[in-house]
């Protein structure tokens, strides 16, 4: 089925737009709702969002809303398409351990278009961005992270054309194979935030 009406486009909003009953502001604001919503930036779902975020800016692409439903998560200037994965040695709850660093990368069957609202079916199952960028926040020795810190995050770079030629089916990666995968791809390990448009680019 296909759409009969355009997407609805958002702006990027100031932080400062108020709630309102029929124009008359009740008290609270956006930003007020973002402090509610999003200030617990170890959470899963808020880490991962913030990842996006850092490679975006990373590559001067957040100049538009997050795209909750785009098939990708990030594009560069170019219009290529960008998975960002996310993962992190400490949690938002009580651990006795750091977390094992694995990462989703289960091929898709079905992909999704959200200006048609039409879905084209992927035969063989595949993943269909360009590059994948693993985000890995923090150390295991580091017992309060602070993900606004961008020096204690590691990002690794891979074609995803190498995903899909050595491990075509497989759902999740661990960040041993992951590391060994870069290196022997790219020649390079993890990398900085400061690098990380330079390594995208002379990927792509």
């Amino acid at each position: 089925m296909t759409a009969n009406s355009p997407r609805p486009r958002p702006s990027l909003k100031a932080g400062t737009e108020p709630f309102h009953a029929e124009g008359q502001p009740i008290g609270p604001t956006v930003l007020d709702y973002w402090r509610w919503s999003a200030s617990d930036l170890l959470s899963n779902t808020q880490r991962g969002v913030l990842a996006e975020y850092l490679v975006a800016t990373a590559l001067g692409t957040a100049v538009r809303p997050r795209d909750e439903w785009a098939s990708f998560d990030v594009v560069n200037q170019n219009g290529d398409e960008i998975e960002v994965m996310s993962a992190a040695y400490r949690q938002s709850w009580a651990q006795d351990r750091p977390s094992a660093i694995q990462f989703r990368i289960a091929p898709i069957r079905w992909w999704w278009n959200p200006e048609t609202n039409e879905y084209r079916k992927l035969d063989p199952p595949r993943r269909p961005a360009k590059i994948h960028v693993f985000c890995v926040l923090g150390r295991k020795t580091d017992l309060n992270p602070d993900p606004l810190d961008v020096s204690q995050w590691q990002f690794y770079v891979l074609p995803t054309a190498v995903l899909n030629r050595e491990i075509p089916q497989q759902k999740t990666i661990s960040l041993g194979p992951l590391q060994t995968m870069v290196q022997r791809t790219t020649g390079r390990g993890a990398v900085g935030y400061e690098s990380l448009s330079g390594v995208i680019d002379s990927i792509l």
